[in-house]
């Protein structure tokens, strides 16, 4: 325990890498060698294995598990009860170490859903938006907007969580930011 960081009492932490500011809540489990930044909120029984990086100000809500190989950005959102994977072709007899397992990146600002699947081997780009329940077996791309089974982009969201119309050309949220979008793409406006 530290005085930089807070771990309930029936939290197991087993890293000497966590920020300052970060909260751990009950029968959470950090295994030895992953990686928690700054003022991040790990939600009572989530597991994070070993060769996991979390960036600052990380959302991690109740009963998640965040196994091998997985690298979250920073200021994203993980609904709870939310499930990663890290093989694709998993087998009981097959005993694989990490490095045998699919990385799967979460870039800075997304938000995963409650109940949300994220099949291994994916990238969910920045500000990227996961709906509830669904399943996503392919990328998701910056600010995209995607839900269903299996998840299909639905248009795009502005940082602020404002919609974005889903026509190509230049588009101004009522926030004051603005962007870009040409066809599945999408890019701030400078």
């Amino acid at each position: 325990m530290s005085d930089k960081y807070f771990v309930h009492e029936d939290a197991l932490v087993e890293t000497d890498t966590i920020g300052t500011g970060t909260r751990v809540w009950r029968n959470a489990h950090i295994m030895p060698g992953a990686v928690v930044g700054e003022n991040c909120n790990i939600g009572e029984n989530c597991f994070i294995e070993g060769h996991v990086v979390i960036g600052s100000g990380v959302t991690i809500k109740n009963n998640v598990a965040i196994w091998d190989n997985i690298t979250i950005g920073d200021d994203v959102f993980v609904g709870p009860a939310a499930v990663f994977t890290n093989d694709l072709r998993p087998r009981a007899h097959i005993k694989k170490t990490f490095c045998d397992l699919e990385a799967t990146v979460i870039k800075q600002g997304a938000t995963i859903g409650a109940n949300a699947t994220v099949v291994c081997g994916i990238t969910i780009h920045e500000h990227a938006f996961v709906g509830a329940g669904s399943v996503v077996v392919r990328d998701v791309p910056p600010y995209g907007v995607v839900y269903g089974n299996p998840a299909q982009l639905r248009g795009f969201m502005c940082e602020c969580t404002r919609e974005l119309p889903a026509t190509d050309g230049r588009s101004q949220c009522e926030c004051g930011l603005a962007y870009v979008i040409t066809g599945q793409n999408i890019t701030p406006a400078s």
